[in-house]
């Protein structure tokens, strides 16, 4: 689609002699939620990666009608393409707040920060009552919620999440869904990868199913839950393991 926020067109890369991305085509509209699902292995976190030029890649990518295809990790972060990485990787003998103020680092607008603050804030209010606690005494949860803050502090236009629901209890996964919908509704598109079929299409417009390294599935969120296919390899066995953890 030509006005698509971003696109990427047969885009292929790997580490070393070792490819992992082979031939990947998506496209995202401005303000949709976008999921990227399958399984452990299967290429997604090297596809964001990629696309925060981390990595080297093969193939066309273009943001904002832009191509960034040899731009670099600084100069995508600039124009708003920011990456919540998985393990949330926080700075763990930081305050809360210094690690929201992190990813502020490019900013001067000294003002605007303070105001994003509060926003954060109001949209995490878990995290304002724990603003000076060292980030790394949060439970898995809260630091979720300070890893999705710090990269709504650099106002991205395309905020990528990798493996959001990793570690978490459903309750939580259930708070940070319904969080993301509404960082949706503020106007930032969101590309949402996870292994969590079920949970990402709950919210999703759109998705895109990726086995060893290439995109197998795509089509309307509705349209990959009633896929026979998506349901045999994936939804079947996370809906039971969903119906386990709330019995238990």
């Amino acid at each position: 689609m030509s006005d698509a926020l971003l696109k990427t067109t047969r885009l292929s890369a790997g580490y070393g002699e070792m490819p992992v991305l082979r031939d990947v085509s998506i496209d995202i509209q401005p303000a949709e939620i976008v999921a990227m699902v399958g399984g452990n292995g299967a290429g997604k976190t090297t596809l964001l990666r990629a696309l925060s030029r981390l990595i080297p890649s093969r193939g066309d990518m273009s943001f904002d009608g832009r191509s960034i295809a040899g731009a670099t990790a600084d100069q995508v972060f600039a124009m708003g393409l920011v990456q919540v990485p998985e393990g949330r990787q926080l700075f763990d003998q930081m305050s809360v707040e210094e690690n929201l103020r992190m990813g502020a680092y490019k900013r001067r607008d000294m003002t605007a920060i303070k105001d994003d603050l509060e926003r954060v804030y109001r949209l995490f209010p878990a995290l304002a009552g724990r603003r000076r606690q060292l980030a790394g005494s949060l439970s898995g949860g809260e630091q979720q919620m300070c890893a999705m803050a710090r990269a709504l502090m650099a106002r991205p236009r395309l905020m990528m999440v990798d493996e959001m629901s990793l570690g978490l209890a459903p309750v939580v996964v259930d708070l940070l869904l319904e969080t993301m919908t509404q960082i949706r509704s503020q106007g930032v598109t969101v590309l949402l990868v996870e292994q969590d079929v079920h949970a990402a299409l709950s919210v999703a417009d759109r998705g895109y199913v990726m086995e060893t390294g290439e995109i197998v599935r795509e089509g309307t969120a509705k349209e990959l839950e009633n896929d026979p296919e998506v349901q045999r390899a994936y939804l079947g066995e996370i809906t039971v393991s969903t119906v386990t953890v709330v019995k238990s």
